[in-house]
């Protein structure tokens, strides 16, 4: 059986990050992992904004995966090899859990 307290505040995060509008998506590389924050809605260059202003500025376009598709495949490369790995433009709609690569020329 589930601890309550930790059921409780497990389903605490998400509710709040529903409540104020937020949403979550991660970049990922050889040394590092990392969440970052953003408002729902936000588009691909917006969400390259949140890390550099210069990304969002020269936005190209963004390598996107979902992180549970990720982690089905074990890396990038075997994601690619399956044909998982998007590549999305200026008018996408960033998701909950993408997994994003942002290509840019600034």
């Amino acid at each position: 059986m589930k601890d309550p307290s930790k059921v409780g505040f497990a389903a605490l995060v998400p509710a709040a990050y529903d409540l104020l509008g937020l949403s979550t998506y991660f970049t990922a590389g050889p040394e590092e992992c990392r969440a970052w924050t953003i408002g729902k809605g936000f588009k691909a260059p917006q969400a390259a904004g949140v890390i550099h202003g210069d990304f969002e500025r020269g936005f190209i376009r963004a390598e996107t995966i979902h992180y549970t598709e990720l982690l089905e495949c074990g890396s990038e490369k075997e994601a690619k090899v399956k044909g998982l790995m998007r590549s999305e433009g200026k008018e996408y709609v960033v998701q909950e859990g993408d997994v994003m690569l942002f290509r840019f020329n600034v």
